[in-house]
């Protein structure tokens, strides 16, 4: 049986030769090795994967075009983290800022009301406010306290690009950082310059709390005395 499938594939071959003397041998060993339309569509698929996956990690995002640049100093990185930095990166970077940004105006917010004001915990709370903490039950709560901040965290994971790209802590390219998807009184406005303005302030309030609150701790810390 073997040797009449070998027999007809030779005559078959033969024939395919002398029907064929002017194509070129190359031309027919791609006819004989080509794949098939599905393999070629497969193969089309994961290349334009690969490649779209490398010019996403390749593309830089011009930090100088985003909200927060501010006169009189305009694009201030003097410590140069943005440079040659991809999209993703930049894009990460935003949203710490922001984040960090809204803690330090809470935090900022925080010292004014919490040192004048004792609504809860029977109102014998009167200390600085980095102890104030400490003066609570919650300081024997403190895990549960870590464990509500982190259950809110782990949601903030499905905006990452997977680290198996190749570049680890970046955030995708369809995600608006601090974009939280919760405007109850309709604040955003729907003009891009008006957005970019308000962004930009947002961005200079939470860089002037995130100082803020560092001076006051720094301050409780040297004279152990209230602010407020």
């Amino acid at each position: 049986m073997r040797t009449f499938a070998f027999a007809l594939a030779c005559s078959a071959y033969s024939c395919l030769g002398q029907e064929q003397k002017g194509v070129p041998a190359e031309a027919l060993r791609s006819l004989l090795f080509a794949r098939t339309p599905a393999a070629a569509r497969s193969g089309s698929r994961v290349s334009n994967k690969r490649t779209a996956r490398t010019m996403m990690n390749e593309k830089a995002l011009d930090a100088k075009d985003l909200a927060g640049i501010t006169a009189p100093l305009g694009f201030f990185d003097p410590a140069g983290f943005l440079t040659d930095k991809t999209e993703g990166k930049v894009r990460f970077y935003r949203e710490v800022e922001l984040k960090h940004g809204r803690l330090g105006m809470l935090a900022a917010l925080g010292f004014l009301i919490g040192e004048n004001f004792h609504p809860l915990f029977g109102g014998d709370i009167d200390a600085p406010g980095y102890l104030a903490f400490q003066q609570t039950p919650l300081q024997t709560f403190w895990p549960a306290v870590v464990a509500a901040i982190a259950i809110l965290e782990v949601f903030s994971v499905f905006s990452f690009n997977s680290p198996a790209g190749g570049e680890p802590w970046s955030i995708r390219s369809d995600h608006v950082p601090g974009d939280l998807g919760f405007d109850p009184l309709n604040l955003k406005p729907t003009d891009a310059e008006e957005l970019k303005t308000m962004q930009t302030k947002e961005l200079n309030n939470g860089r002037l709390a995130m100082l803020a609150a560092a001076g006051m701790i720094a301050q409780e810390l040297a004279t152990g005395q209230k602010l407020f």
